[in-house]
C-alpha cells in the first residue's frame, strides 16, 4: 500500500457539539504530515472522480438517528462487508 490517510471521527467533539450547541467540526483526515479537521470528507478515484463521502450532519441525522455516515456511489464502488470470526 502506498500513502495513506486515516479519517478519524472525534466522538468527543460530536458531544461537544450536543452539549454546547457548536458546530466543531468532527472528522480528522490524517496523513503522514498533516491532519485537517472538516465536517465532510469526500472521497475520489485517481480519475477524480467522486467515490464517496464521509458525512457529518449535526442538525440533520439520518432517521436512525446517526449524525456521522459514509456515502458511495456505488457506480464506481462494490461495497463488501466482514464480520470477524470472534463476533459470530
Amino acid at each position: 500500500m502506498g500513502k495513506k490517510t486515516i479519517i478519524h471521527v472525534n466522538q468527543h467533539n460530536i458531544k461537544a457539539n450536543r452539549k454546547n450547541g457548536t458546530d466543531i467540526p468532527v472528522l480528522t483526515c490524517k496523513t503522514y504530515n498533516t491532519n485537517e479537521y472538516a465536517h465532510e470528507a469526500i472521497l475520489f478515484d485517481k480519475d477524480g472522480n467522486e467515490i464517496g463521502r464521509v458525512v457529518y450532519r449535526k442538525d440533520n441525522p439520518l432517521s436512525c438517528g446517526a449524525h456521522v455516515w459514509l456515502e458511495f456511489n456505488t457506480e464506481h464502488v462494490t461495497v463488501e462487508t466482514r464480520v470477524r470470526e470472534e463476533a459470530k
